[in-house]
């Protein structure tokens, strides 16, 4: 039986990593002219740039894939804010 050691296995990887690569060089094709010319995505006033991309990292790590997000609003915090006060008032005991 052979033994094989920690270097063997470190060549055979590096060996299949640069084999993957040629491959997927080959195979990769090209990306449609939409693709490459790609705008950046709208910026509604009061939604920077920033958050555009934070709404969609959050959206791609939570589906696993990424998806074309075609409207971001604003919700007031208002309604938020009642009904955390709402839910919070309805767990207290009166009496």
């Amino acid at each position: 039986m052979a033994t094989i050691t920690v270097m063997d296995l470190e060549a055979q990887i590096a060996e299949l990593t640069r084999r993957l690569a040629e491959l997927e060089a080959k195979s990769a094709p090209a990306p449609p002219a939409a693709v490459r010319q790609a705008a950046p995505p709208p910026v509604v006033e009061g939604i920077t740039e920033e958050v555009v991309l934070a709404v969609s990292a959050a959206v791609a790590a939570y589906l696993g894939v990424r998806a074309h997000i075609r409207q971001i609003r604003l919700v007031s915090g208002s309604a938020w804010a009642q009904q955390g006060r709402v839910s919070i008032q309805a767990s207290h005991r009166l009496g």
